[in-house]
């Protein structure tokens, strides 16, 4: 994959995720989707964060205050080395998918009545 279409890929990706504000990639998120092309960072490692990252999110307590949108590809970074050092199991990242799926479709079945 050429690094123009790994950039494209990943902020395509990002400016997806339910958490994010931006709808349109600011130049910093460019430099570093570009910095991690570079430093050889696998996009499926960076999909898998912005997995996990999420379904922390989502799973934060009701009693505590929301988090504001996420504002920078920066805030997956942590999550990025996280993986990188320590890959989760991949059973575990099956289930995080299939309970976001499942979630999507649920609202998508409460929106459409």
């Amino acid at each position: 994959m050429s690094r123009t279409d790994y950039v494209r890929t990943l902020l395509g990706l990002y400016c997806e995720l339910p958490h994010t504000a931006a709808r349109k990639p600011f130049p910093p998120d460019r430099r570093l989707a570009a910095h991690l092309f570079d430093q050889g960072v696998p996009l499926k490692t960076i999909e898998n964060a912005f997995l996990l990252a999420t379904a922390r999110r989502a799973t934060r307590p009701p009693n505590l205050p929301p988090l504001p949108p996420i504002r920078s590809l920066a805030y997956f970074l942590p999550v990025i080395d996280e993986l990188t050092d320590h890959p989760p199991d991949p059973g575990y990242l099956a289930y995080l998918r299939l309970r976001r799926d499942q979630m999507a479709k649920n609202s998508t079945d409460r929106d459409a009545r």
